[in-house]
């Protein structure tokens, strides 16, 4: 198995953990796709990804679709995405991907939770060269050859594919995602959901205590209602 495996075998972070955050979030994420390729699916693979995603968190149809039409509402702003790097005490670096309407107050509250936490908010480039940026694709077992599947895909950016208790995950370059998503929709393979990554090109050790300090400031700003994801390189 390679990078990405142990990646997601490995991280413990609660994304989408409370139903409520997972579709404020995803609220956001149809916003965003609306504003850039339209409201209709068929014609916006962006959208077309946001809404699996919705209904693999089983976000109800009426509300997916009241986020559209809202979005679709020329008057509503738009969500600015900005990426926060810095380091957590120890030298673990992080990565904070944000979505906000208000640029000032995320700023402002990010930082607070780098200095509360003994962290240090970084400027841009200071970080993110450690990770690498995938995108990821989640299907249904049924009767999938991985190894004829990842040969399959491999023209279309495929690194690698392997499997767990929910399916079977698809990993690429960032760059992919587009060719990826086309590839599987003409071999009519479902796509559950869909995303991406930063996997970090080396992990940092921490002892139990150290670990303990570190997840105070992630859990301080995976609750900040602007972050959409957080990614570290601490170990386990």
């Amino acid at each position: 198995m390679g990078r990405a495996f142990e990646f997601r075998k490995a991280r413990k972070m609660k994304r989408w953990s409370a139903m409520s955050k997972a579709f404020t979030r995803i609220g956001k994420d149809i916003v965003i796709a609306v504003k850039e390729g339209g409201p209709d699916p068929d014609s916006n693979s962006k959208l077309r990804a946001v809404i699996q995603n919705a209904k693999s968190v089983n976000m109800p149809k009426d509300n997916i679709d009241r986020a559209i039409r809202r979005a679709s509402d020329k008057s509503l702003g738009n969500y600015k995405e900005i990426l926060f790097e810095g380091y957590a005490p120890y030298g673990v670096a992080i990565l904070v991907e944000t979505a906000t309407d208000n640029n000032t107050r995320t700023v402002a509250n990010i930082r607070s939770y780098f200095n509360k936490c003994n962290g240090n908010l970084g400027t841009s480039g200071s970080v993110i060269f450690m990770f690498d940026h995938t995108c990821n694709f989640r299907i249904e077992k049924q009767n999938i050859d991985i190894e004829n599947l990842e040969f399959d895909l491999i023209d279309f950016g495929v690194e690698e594919v392997f499997e767990d208790e929910d399916g079977i995950l698809i990993y690429g370059p960032f760059d992919s995602f587009g060719e990826i998503q086309k590839a599987l929709e003409s071999k009519e393979i479902q796509i559950i959901s869909s995303g991406f990554d930063r996997i970090p090109n080396n992990l940092k050790n921490v002892n139990e205590e150290e670990r303990s300090e570190i997840e105070k400031l992630l859990e301080k700003i995976e609750n900040d209602d602007d972050v959409q994801n957080v990614f570290h390189n601490m170990n386990g």
